[in-house]
């Protein structure tokens, strides 16, 4: 029985509703005055039902594709403006009892070479990233209770924090570890950790378990109810997503749909990011042996509509995809991307990008002022932001102020202010001038005169060598 409000991970990812919404997608695909009722309630930027969705994922028609893409595009920049947030991955342990047979990670890979990061090895890691200009990470590790248990992630966590290199610092570290119990989300809450991060990799239950033969990732219920004990544990800011490729696209996108209603009618507020992940090679992993790969466009599809679905989250795209793939799909809706990424455990450290511990392959292998560089050219704002985090803006008081529109009057003057950091510390002389002119540009969007006043002030203050300032 389909129950968004409840707590076990079959009610509110029911099978039979699944199926019953893409049967009703089929049989509506072509109803053009659903389709066009469909549309309207997404034009109101308060997001659709998994099955209206549905629907509109089904749809093949060219014109109201274009239709859903241009809605797409008005409403990310109604909530996010032309903000697009930098983050960057740091892995530090590829330790893992698991046996999911799309992960390079797993068990029975012998010849992987193992590691795990000591405390040393992840300052310098840090001290990499900061060099870079990064200040938001995405940690990673593998599910391995003797070799990455809970206390080894905290001291991690607080030795990222604590380093301070030059005029670098990480101000905001998320978490993307394995489900785990409400006691251990309650350590990473006081730890002062950002986003939990889990991956459902896919919400077909038979097809789940197949693909996690062994190890504790093998329980779906456990690993698909994560949120909610995260939730219970008192973190509130949430990201979830599914690998796209192990299984039909469009139960996929159904079911992760209803995983964002079932976090707003038991929490209160949806999940905080969605990412979007497609399956790639990597060492003994060959995405071809997987039957249910999307082509580009199926994939930007999909980024648009939980856009229309989910308006008020944040969507990530990582470096797994390509720069073409990447700069069609923030258009669509993405708002968060990872910069000159390394998969590998110890791999910010190497001058020449190691393969031999990746996770995936990485698509789009620019440098981070690269990166930047090329988002300005396109009108975007990169943003190294942390403030909301910070400022205690998480949870339902940032969704409250996301989704009135409010949270523009603080985040795009956060975003040229950190913007400004990067300039000034680590950008080449090329980026540098790009940057600075289109700060002024922006600076002339801010809407209220005290704000951008203020603004320019900190501006100012940050050529003169001053840092961390924020709204």
């Amino acid at each position: 029985m389909y129950n968004s409000a409840s707590l076990n991970a079959n009610e509110f990812i029911s099978d039979e509703e699944v199926m019953e919404s893409l049967a009703y997608a089929d049989a509506n695909k072509d109803n053009y005055p659903l389709i066009r009722q469909i549309l309207d309630k997404a034009a109101l930027r308060k997001g659709l039902s998994h099955r209206e969705a549905s629907v509109l994922l089904a749809c093949d028609d060219p014109e109201l594709l274009e239709e859903m893409y241009d809605l797409a595009e008005q409403i990310k920049k109604d909530f996010y403006g032309n903000r697009i947030v930098m983050f960057a991955p740091l892995y530090l342990s590829n330790y893992c009892v698991n046996g999911c047979v799309y992960c390079p990670y797993h068990r029975q890979n012998t010849h992987i070479p193992r590691k795990k990061l000591t405390q040393e090895e992840v300052a310098q890691e840090v001290i990499a990233l900061q060099d870079m200009g990064h200040k938001r990470l995405a940690i990673e590790a593998g599910e391995d209770p003797v070799n990455n248990p809970i206390d080894y992630i905290l001291e991690c966590v607080k030795t990222i924090y604590s380093v301070k290199h030059k005029n670098g610092a990480i101000r905001r570290v998320n978490v993307n570890i394995a489900a785990t119990s409400v006691e251990n989300y309650r350590k990473l809450k006081e730890a002062e950790i950002g986003t939990y991060i889990l991956f459902q990799e896919t919400y077909h239950k038979k097809s789940y378990e197949q693909l996690h033969p062994a190890g504790p990732k093998h329980n779906y219920d456990y690993h698909t109810e994560a949120m909610d004990r995260a939730m219970e544990g008192g973190i509130d800011d949430v990201g979830i997503g599914v690998l796209f490729g192990l299984d039909k696209y469009r139960y996929e996108f159904a079911a992760l749909l209803m995983h964002a209603e079932h976090l707003e009618a038991v929490h209160g507020v949806g999940p905080h990011t969605i990412s979007v992940p497609r399956i790639k090679r990597a060492d003994g992993i060959d995405p071809s042996t997987f039957d249910n790969g999307i082509d580009d466009e199926t994939f930007a599809k999909i980024c648009a509509l939980i856009r229309l679905a989910v308006p008020y989250t944040g969507m990530i795209i990582s470096t797994r995809e390509s720069q073409a793939v990447r700069e069609k799909v923030i258009r669509l809706g993405v708002s968060q991307i990872s910069g000159a990424s390394r998969t590998t455990v110890g791999g910010y450290t190497e001058d020449i990008r190691p393969t031999e511990t990746e996770q995936f392959d990485v698509s789009d292998q620019r440098t981070l002022d690269e990166v930047v560089q090329w988002l300005m050219s396109k009108g975007y704002i990169p943003s190294f932001c942390t403030a909301c985090y910070r400022e205690g803006r998480t949870g339902d008081r940032f969704m409250s102020l996301c989704k009135s529109g409010q949270i523009q009057n603080c985040c795009h003057p956060n975003a040229l202010m950190t913007l400004k950091e990067f300039l000034e510390d680590y950008a080449s002389e090329d980026t540098k001038r790009v940057g600075e002119e289109l700060i002024q540009q922006e600076l002339l969007n801010i809407p209220k005169e005290k704000v951008r006043g203020i603004a320019r002030s900190y501006i100012d203050n940050i050529e003169s060598g001053q840092r961390d300032f924020r709204f």
